[in-house]
């Protein structure tokens, strides 16, 4: 009599379970507490500068690769243009100019997504220790205005929009 009882109850359960079994899957709660605690910097960004053009970009590559053997998510690197620079040297007690440099400054960024704190340091560290003479490194958070660095701008364009402009905008034909 106790069998039949609990085959009345245990068979309308049966098609839900099968139901809800190809609509969908199931997964136990034990898989979200299993998720890491360690805390995630935001998009960083690895900026790097200098002077001489083949050892920065050998530089570069060598951030990536480092970040690919630690199991960092390297999202991106680019190139920023050239910054050119004149710098000159006066005589002693003079305003006279004693020689004159023109100097190129080189950019270079590396984008690190995901980067556990744990290891962050250790990172840092490594670039820091490894980062031959004559090169900068700084990191700092992704914003923007670095990503609107990075491209160039059409001056031709620009001149023709204002151009536009100041004859009164675009016409709209219909």
């Amino acid at each position: 009599m106790i069998c039949y009882h609990m085959k009345r109850l245990i068979r309308p359960l049966q098609p839900t379970l099968v139901q809800q079994r190809s609509n969908s899957i199931y997964e136990p709660d034990y898989l979200e507490t299993g998720k890491s605690k360690i805390p995630l910097y935001n998009t960083l960004n690895i900026q790097l500068k200098g002077y001489d053009f083949p050892v920065l970009e050998s530089y570069q590559g060598f951030v990536h690769h480092i970040g690919e053997i630690m199991g960092i998510e390297v999202a991106d690197g680019w190139a920023t243009p050239a910054q050119h620079l004149q710098v000159q040297r006066f005589k002693p007690q003079s305003t006279l100019v004693d020689t004159e440099y023109k100097m190129t400054v080189y950019e270079r960024n590396v984008q690190v997504v995901d980067l556990p704190s744990t290891i962050g340091s250790i990172f840092f560290e490594v670039l820091q220790t490894a980062l031959p003479e004559g090169l900068s490194m700084t990191v700092h958070e992704h914003k923007e205005e670095h990503e609107e660095v990075r491209y160039v701008p059409d001056v031709q364009l620009l001149e023709l929009k204002s151009q536009l402009e100041d004859l009164g905008g675009p016409t709209k034909k219909k």
